[in-house]
């Protein structure tokens, strides 16, 4: 006998005296349960087994044993204010992500006319070294400045990209883009837009002075 999810007695141990009909008492015995009720698992129950997927946009990480993980592509403007951000898969090269970047850019309204929708300039490291890259953004009329691989360090951008790093580093102290705990790459997502409003604000919120 069930109430709820407690299991009174079984069937079978009813089926005695005058409670059930004595003809009822051995098919009652044959459908009595054999074991605990709740000692093995449903199937009616979610179950995540070792090899489940990680989720989307999660790939192996080369810098970190290959553990599954998540990258952060983001294009600062020179005071290192986000402008725009994606998220992919860690072992997603930095170069495929270029040209979605700048296509992200969104309207930057200021000096009187069109807000401006493309930067005069894009400097970045050695993995975004591509000469079609550096072609495409040339037709769209942005100069650009990236290191060249395979040469010696000193290239003196570092005087003035610092400031992604330091954007890139603001954005990791935060509990939820330092390590990826969603499965769902929406909500990932929506984490690393707060983030990047967030560090905004930052840049725009008024200081008082007293």
């Amino acid at each position: 006998m069930w109430i709820g999810q407690h299991v009174l007695a079984t069937t079978g141990a009813l089926a005695t005296r005058q409670s059930v009909a004595p003809a009822a008492y051995r098919p009652a015995g044959r459908v009595a349960p054999t074991r605990p009720v709740g000692s093995g698992p449903r199937g009616r129950r979610q179950r995540l087994h070792p090899g489940a997927a990680r989720g989307k946009k999660t790939g192996p990480n080369p810098t970190d044993r290959r553990k599954a993980g998540s990258k952060h592509h983001i294009l600062t403007e020179a005071r290192g204010i986000p402008l725009t951000a994606v998220l992919t898969s860690a072992n997603r090269h930095d170069i495929t992500q270029l040209l979605p970047l700048v296509d992200g850019i969104p309207p930057l309204r200021g000096c009187p006319g069109r807000p401006r929708r493309k930067p005069g300039l894009i400097q970045g490291d050695r993995g975004y070294d591509s000469q079609p890259h550096r072609d495409e953004l040339q037709r769209r009329g942005i100069e650009t400045q990236f290191a060249k691989r395979r040469t010696a360090h000193g290239s003196g951008l570092g005087r003035t990209r610092w400031v992604v790093e330091r954007t890139l580093a603001w954005l990791h102290r935060f509990r939820r883009l330092n390590m990826r705990y969603e499965r769902r790459a929406c909500v990932h997502e929506a984490f690393l837009m707060l983030g990047c409003s967030l560090i905004c604000w930052n840049f725009l919120k008024p200081v008082i002075y007293f």
